[in-house]
């Protein structure tokens, strides 16, 4: 259950914000205006590449690492697979993850480790093996971390991640809070375009912050839910089952990223898939049972005590597509053609960067109010 009234409530919302999770989301224009500052101050402005690595490899734990290594391969296109170096081990704790490098990479290849902890011995690890393969390491990690001592024995380059502006928030939401992505995304940015994978010069990274901090206005706590794009979506997901349509290179990630902080914030489970794939894909939710009006038992019973049932409502993510051509309207079609409702997202005006910040923000201030306005209510 979702408490609406919460959503139009600032000073009950900033009370159930115990992790500051709306702070995070507001700050993440200033998270990269800092991260720009700390990559310049790392000497990333001055590297002198002898040509694009052959490879990217990006590893690191959590939402914002896997977010990260998505993001980098939408953005790097043909110009360099990217792979993410995915953790194993017994459990989810720091200390008992473990990465290993595909037996393929060598020196041609470039190591990307991502980290708002740093205290990973599986991640320093990882690097005195790429220090053995001969790859390059780059790592952003928090300052004076065991990882970055570890990279800098390795002789790779060590970004430190860029703080909040007022302290950081709670342990266990670092991975996936709003701010975090972009503390850890900015400074591979400013690597990878100085490298010649994607196009991301100071001023676009300035274009990205200011995008941020409007949209932050945008969707802030003090604006109410009918001029809020992000508590709008958020009341409109209530009770719902959340099919994230995505369309065009960058929606992807954003969409990917959207279903898994909603579950892993509020609780909410979500299925991302792109267009037109997700027609398939999805058709079938539209009108089994969790469509619409779906009742498959008796009509007479009485639900007086029962939750409501989940629908499926269909949550289009849109950037340009590059082509020209798009699935959108076929995609209304068939939500519509089942009574489905649909949420629609849609970025202004812009670089491809700021597009993708926009669509960013929207979607974490959204997982924000559905994670608060849901506890709470429970």
């Amino acid at each position: 259950m979702l408490d609406e009234s919460l959503l139009d409530a600032p000073d009950a919302l900033a009370r159930a914000d115990r992790r500051g999770l709306l702070r995070g989301a507001a700050e993440a224009g200033a998270r990269v205006r800092t991260a720009a500052r700390h990559a310049a101050e790392a000497g990333i402005a001055g590297l002198n590449p002898e040509g694009r690595p052959r490879s990217v490899l990006v590893a690191g734990a959590g939402t914002a690492a896997a977010g990260v290594s998505d993001l980098i391969a939408a953005l790097a296109g043909a110009s360099a697979p990217v792979t993410r170096v995915h953790p194993t081990g017994v459990a989810a704790a720091a200390g008992a993850l473990r990465w290993t490098l595909p037996g393929w990479a060598g020196s041609v290849d470039l190591l990307l480790v991502v980290t708002a902890d740093g205290t990973e011995p599986g991640l320093s690890l990882l690097v005195e093996q790429a220090y053995r393969r001969g790859c390059s390491v780059v790592a952003v990690a928090p300052r004076q971390s065991p990882l970055g001592a570890a990279v800098d024995r390795a002789h790779g380059l060590v970004v430190p991640m860029a703080t909040a502006p007022y302290g950081e928030y709670d342990a266990e939401t670092s991975a996936a809070g709003p701010g975090t992505l972009w503390a850890l995304f900015t400074p591979l940015l400013a690597l990878l375009d100085r490298v010649g994978l994607v196009t991301a010069p100071p001023e676009d990274l300035q274009g990205v912050a200011d995008r941020l901090d409007r949209t932050a206005e945008r969707c802030g706590p003090a604006i109410a839910t009918y001029g809020n794009p992000a508590k709008t979506l958020a009341a409109e997901l209530a009770g719902s089952l959340p099919l994230v349509w995505t369309e065009g290179e960058t929606a992807g990630p954003v969409g990917r990223r959207f279903a898994a902080v909603l579950a892993e914030l509020s609780g909410r489970p979500a299925l991302a898939a792109e267009l037109p794939e997700a027609l398939p894909a999805h058709g079938a939710l539209l009108a089994g049972a969790f469509a619409a009006g779906a009742d498959p038992d008796d009509f007479f019973r009485d639900r007086v005590e029962e939750p409501e049932p989940l629908h499926t409502r269909v949550v289009l993510l849109r950037d340009r597509p590059a082509d020209g051509l798009s699935a959108a309207p076929a995609a209304r079609e068939l939500a519509l053609g089942h009574d489905t409702a649909i949420s629609e997202l849609e970025p202004e005006e812009g670089t491809g960067l700021e597009a993708l910040a926009e669509l960013l923000a929207v979607t974490d201030f959204a997982a924000v109010y559905l994670a608060l306005a849901s506890s709470a209510r429970a």
